[in-house]
């Protein structure tokens, strides 16, 4: 099944070439549903934020060469004429020698340019002390001084955080037009694989591939099916696939790819219809037997049964398929500069990826210390590894304290 490996480019490309370079499709929702959605179109606001010169504190609306006299012992003498009160329009004018009382939030009133803040003013009756001066404009929030009819506030592609969502809410939009989730369904293969929960009986082992893969598929924007395990029945392997392919935009199964009697997934899945098999093994270690088909314009990502092979297979190959559909950057790889921690060998004509955990030496240098990914390794690297080094076809190893490029899985280590 795997004479002809393709090269890691090659696998690439004509993943690349086969799937449709854009995103799913868009949707409209609520705001309340849009937090770490990606936007599907800039949004320009349809009216000034605020909608009207409003008071940024508590006192008196006034026209300010009113009060240009006032001083603490020479206060300004002005008659009170009405109140403002927050949410609705003045039902008062200031006129010359008058002034408003007035609340933070308030509509500043016809004839007022400026607010008197009422720590400043002494009140009797109807009779107002101004004892400082205000300039024109001061304490008052002017109209579109926020936001501008017209003005784009976010960008298409921008996530929707709390203040962007806030922004859209201030702008009046109950809705968000964002870019659709991409449905994943995922399973496991293997008749070894019991269910978490499950009274783990001999020779079986629990499941890891379908949770930490469903998880990864959250990580890169999508929304996972996760199906359980299917055994290694080619009817019933048949049957799963075809479900899965019903009820969502990709599938991603691990286990059933090498060359033993029960890897029945290449051929499966290739049976289902065209195009069928784009890649069927892949010169990479680890990850060779990893196989891709396209049904219709479906894609079905059969990665290793080896939890670290399949999460890094994933991470290379499904990852930035899930964030292009998604409407996100099809990479948001973090990259560091470390020094290798030992040497780390090559596989012989294969672009081979080693495991890394990362730490500090008393120098402040990261240093990459590879991470067994063999048999003895399969779970304590999911939580080991900090990322990966990448040793190109043609090199045969890294040497300890050469310089090398560690890609993360996580942003923060």
């Amino acid at each position: 099944m795997f004479r002809k490996l393709m090269a890691f480019s090659e696998a690439k490309t004509a993943i690349n070439q086969h799937l449709k370079p854009q995103p799913l499709g868009t949707e409209e929702i609520p705001l309340f549903e849009a937090h770490n959605r990606i936007l599907a179109e800039s949004v320009a606001s349809a009216l000034d934020i605020p909608p009207f010169n409003r008071s940024t504190v508590d006192g008196y609306a006034v026209k300010a060469e009113d009060t240009f006299s006032a001083e603490e012992n020479h206060p300004a003498k002005l008659a009170v004429c009405g109140m403002v009160h927050i949410g609705e329009p003045p039902k008062t004018v200031v006129a010359k020698g008058e002034a408003a009382e007035i609340v933070t939030g308030a509509p500043i009133p016809e004839g007022a340019d400026a607010v008197v803040m009422v720590e400043d003013t002494g009140r009797e009756n109807n009779m107002l002390s101004v004892y400082s001066a205000v300039t024109s404009g001061e304490n008052v929030m002017k109209k579109g001084s926020d936001i501008k009819k017209g003005e784009v506030v976010l960008e298409k592609g921008q996530v929707l955080g709390s203040r962007e969502i806030g922004a859209l809410a201030a702008m009046g939009k109950a809705t968000a037009k964002v870019y659709r989730v991409p449905r994943v369904a995922v399973f496991s293969t293997g008749a070894e694989v019991t269910e978490p929960g499950k009274q783990l009986l001999g020779g079986k082992i629990y499941d890891i591939n379908a949770y930490s893969l469903s998880t990864a598929v959250v990580e890169s924007g999508g929304n996972p099916v996760c199906l359980g395990v299917v055994s290694d029945d080619k009817a019933e392997l048949r049957e799963a696939l075809e479900h899965a392919l019903s009820c969502a935009d990709m599938v991603v199964t691990s286990g059933g790819v090498s060359v033993g009697p029960k890897d029945l997934m290449p051929q499966t899945v290739n049976a289902l219809g065209e195009p069928g098999l784009i890649v069927c093994g892949v010169a990479v270690k680890p990850g060779k037997p990893l196989t891709v088909a396209l049904v219709g314009e479906k894609p079905v990502f059969a990665l290793p049964g080896h939890p670290a092979s399949a999460l890094l297979m994933f991470h290379l190959f499904v990852r930035p398929v899930i964030r292009f559909w998604a409407g996100k950057p099809a990479s948001e790889a973090v990259v560091v500069r470390a020094v290798a921690g030992a040497r780390m060998f090559a596989a012989k004509g294969r672009r081979t990826f080693v495991m890394v955990r990362l730490r500090c030496d008393v120098s402040g240098r990261f240093v990459a210390e590879p991470v067994e990914t063999g048999a003895s390794g399969a779970i304590t690297t999911l939580v080991k590894a900090d990322g990966f080094v990448e040793i190109p076809e043609n090199q045969q190893f890294v040497d300890a304290d050469e310089g090398v490029d560690v890609a993360l899985f996580r942003s923060v280590v």
